[in-house]
């Protein structure tokens, strides 16, 4: 069975976000508990498994595993699904997936592929009892992001943002018992982009994600009413970092993003 490893939201090898892409051949799934040890044997942040819709509002029907869990939403793995798609052209101008989160679809325009992703939306809360030792920084203000389940914390600067070196052990302990996804932490941003952040999801067995997709679900609402502007573009500062651009559109949001395939081979088990 055909796997590749796609870099999202990058426009060069080695940046951006890696995922592993499985194109499956139409019928029932395969058992959960291969998807999964597939997942961890590649120990990227993601892993998507996709195979073609016996009917229904979408061409595809798409999951996808960490590490260590199956999850509800995932951005950088969806694009890189929609690059495997392309290029072996099974799809073209517009896709459909059918998801655990609903009916999500993807469209191509001059090399950059958007995602259109339900919002979500912050409110102000009370930090998780820890958090902020746990970040070892404090923050201008914590807020919850409704369904999407992440912490979302706000940093003074994007000088803070890069400096954190937060105590992975401890913001696990916390979202596991807060049942939190993970925890996106943001500031405005000084290297000519709207705004950078970066995403801690241990808990999910993800220490930090290179560049997440479905937390900018939420970024993007929450800046665009900063900032007075609907369409946006924001940096994922991790080591390997990538761009995001970002659209807010009611109660969407567009997520757009280049990709590359980095590796192409055969799964043999």
């Amino acid at each position: 069975m055909r796997i590749r490893v796609v870099d999202a939201f990058a426009d060069r090898p080695f940046t951006g976000n890696p995922a592993g892409v499985c194109v499956l051949p139409a019928g029932a799934w395969p058992e959960a508990a291969w998807m999964q040890s597939v997942a961890a044997e590649l120990q990227h942040a993601e892993t998507a498994f996709v195979k073609p819709s016996p009917g229904g509002d979408a061409e595809w029907e798409l999951r996808w595993f960490t590490p260590t869990i199956e999850v509800d939403l995932c951005g950088h793995a969806t694009l890189a699904t929609t690059h495997a798609l392309l290029s072996d052209g099974l799809v073209s101008g517009k896709v459909g997936f059918s998801t655990r989160s609903g009916v999500l679809t993807a469209s191509v325009d001059d090399g950059w592929i958007t995602l259109d992703f339900p919002v979500n939306r912050t409110v102000e809360a009370e930090a998780p009892a820890g958090l902020i030792a746990a970040l070892g920084a404090e923050p201008v203000s914590v807020h919850s992001t409704g369904a999407l389940t992440d912490v979302f914390v706000v940093m003074p600067d994007e000088s803070a943002l890069r400096a954190l070196s937060p105590d992975l052990g401890q913001v696990k302990a916390i979202n596991q018992r807060e049942r939190n996804r993970g925890t996106i932490v943001t500031a405005p941003a000084d290297s000519g982009f709207d705004f950078v952040s970066r995403f801690f999801a241990p808990a999910a067995g993800i220490p930090e994600d290179p560049v997440c997709g479905s937390a900018h679900t939420a970024l993007a609402p929450y800046w665009a009413e900063r900032l007075g502007r609907n369409e946006l573009v924001g940096f994922q500062a991790s080591a390997r970092g990538g761009v995001v651009r970002v659209a807010t559109v009611g109660d969407r949001v567009h997520l757009s993003g280049q990709a590359i395939t980095t590796l192409d081979g055969e799964l043999l088990v």
